[in-house]
């Protein structure tokens, strides 16, 4: 007996096709407002529970003024704040917008407590219930105001850290130029082992980041896909400047826009470095910040010398130079200016992520302009590309080991 045929469905298009996708979003939110009406939690839970407090300090600002601290809720359960203390001792305070945190909310406490140039002072917060929150500011050290010589000092400082090491890499390219099939494969395999260690830094980083995020960001998930959303956007980027150059009749230079996505990668990365200096400043911590400045001088040296390797067999212009170093090493400088003014645990995970997805993109294209249609087993084992990615790895590890 042959089977029945089944009804075509009719397509719905219009404003009836955008009322049949909206209506599960409208029950829902109906079921969302009856639980929310009924308090059906609150029967559950009872009056003998306490509310659920978790209060985290986000940033603590030493001035003329006394003490400014931002501090907020990352439990469900809203927060009133009852008293503060420094160093043991009640103070009093103000508060802005007011003393109550709902769930996410953040309040701006201005304490007038005279601190004093290079000591340890521990800022508690105590909340109507009791509980207790403490900071503790390391090394007493009036936080950087946003004025001109702010801009100035923190701008050098990206030249010294980001601009200068990267440009004096670059002065690596007629060495790199003259190198022959061999020295250009070694080349190469320094450059992804270059890049190997700073996806794995960053990956540190971020993670540590992450962890010292308030929890209702969802600081992994937050890193994972920020890196995964810079992998995506530098394969797109890279599609793009092939299809650029195609259009405008140029011969289409893999070894420039692999230089191009390098240098961006590296850029990304920078970036993350020039808010983890600034911050440091910021926060009082300014024995780290030195030690940062001399690290990461002399580890972005080494990633000039990345971003020329695959630029062996181009003619490349000065002009071309002095943008890539800017495009790598300027980043830092923008990275130090934010650091030093708002920095953010979630902040400093998305760009620790953007850094190390784009970099993950840049050793995927590197691999395959190495590897072309061969086994890449075979190709690594051979001595020069193996020793290549060895030596990379090394140097990137010794230069961190100042940055420790």
């Amino acid at each position: 007996m042959p089977a029945e045929p089944v009804a075509a469905v009719r397509p719905v298009r219009g404003p009836v096709l955008w009322a049949l996708g909206v209506l599960p979003l409208v029950l829902l939110g109906g079921v969302l407002g009856l639980m929310l009406w009924s308090g059906p939690f609150d029967a559950l839970r009872g009056e003998e529970y306490p509310p659920v407090e978790d209060l985290a300090f986000q940033r603590v600002e030493l001035g003329p003024d006394g003490i400014v601290a931002t501090v907020f809720n990352d439990g469900p359960d809203a927060v009133t704040i009852a008293q503060v203390q420094v160093d043991d001792a009640f103070w009093g305070f103000s508060a802005e917008p007011g003393t109550t945190l709902a769930h996410l909310g953040r309040t701006i406490l201005t304490i007038p407590y005279p601190w004093v140039q290079g000591d340890t002072h521990v800022v508690r917060v105590v909340t109507s219930t009791g509980v207790t929150v403490d900071h503790e500011v390391a090394v007493a050290v009036e936080t950087p105001r946003a004025d001109a010589r702010f801009f100035g000092i923190f701008a050098l400082i990206g030249l010294y850290v980001g601009v200068i090491p990267v440009a004096i890499g670059l002065v690596w390219l007629p060495w790199v130029s003259r190198a022959g099939r061999k020295g250009l494969d070694f080349l190469l395999a320094l450059t992804v082992g270059l890049l190997l260690f700073l996806l794995i830094e960053a990956g540190h980083d971020g993670l540590e980041a992450a962890a010292l995020a308030p929890g209702s960001f969802q600081g992994v998930a937050l890193f994972v896909f920020g890196a995964l959303a810079a992998f995506i956007g530098l394969e797109m980027v890279g599609a793009w400047l092939r299809g650029r150059r195609a259009s405008t009749g140029e011969p289409a230079s893999r070894g420039w826009i692999l230089a191009v996505m390098v240098a961006t990668g590296i850029g990304l990365h920078n970036f993350g470095e020039g808010l983890a200096i600034g911050a440091a400043f910021s926060l009082g911590e300014a024995s780290l910040g030195t030690v940062l400045i001399v690290g990461f001088t002399l580890h972005n040296t080494t990633e000039g010398l990345a971003i020329v390797a695959p630029l062996a067999h181009e003619r490349v212009r000065l002009g071309q130079l002095v943008r890539l170093g800017l495009l790598g090493g300027g980043p830092t400088i923008v990275g130090a200016w934010i650091g030093g003014l708002v920095y953010s645990p979630i902040w400093s995970v998305l760009c620790l992520a953007l850094g190390a997805g784009a970099i993950a993109q840049v050793i995927v294209q590197l691999s395959r302009q190495m590897v072309g249609t061969g086994s890449v087993a075979r190709y690594v084992a051979t001595p020069t590309v193996a020793s290549g990615l060895f030596a990379g790895v090394a140097v990137m590890y010794v230069t961190g080991l100042i940055v420790g």
